[in-house]
């Protein structure tokens, strides 16, 4: 049985996006194409309820958009005050033209 669990095909997220998922067992997780790699990390800012997807992201900077604090997707370091607990990340697999992370 594998334990990878699948996020969505490659082409559905082009570089510059992100895109939220509620999948069972995980808190909300964004999922986000810096360009150069895709990375998936808790979606809620640490800082005050907000959902980073509907921020921005800036190559691997994503930018909350409640007070405009930052994190960097690749290890999910808390960038900007008024942030500054880092986001969880999860891994991300490609395999087939699709992302996936893995069962946790």
């Amino acid at each position: 049985m594998s334990d990878l669990i699948r996020l969505c095909a490659v082409e559905d997220l082009v570089p510059g996006e992100m895109r939220l998922f509620e999948l069972d067992g995980f808190d909300p997780l964004l999922l986000c194409n810096s360009g150069e790699a895709f990375h998936l990390v808790e979606d809620e800012c640490t800082h005050a309820i907000a959902s980073l997807s509907e921020g921005r992201l800036d190559g691997h900077t994503v930018f909350c958009p409640l007070h405009g604090g930052s994190f960097d997707i690749r290890s999910g370091k808390a960038l900007a005050l008024p942030c500054k607990q880092g986001l969880r990340t999860y891994p991300v697999v490609i395999e087939d033209g699709a992302i996936f992370t893995r069962k946790r």
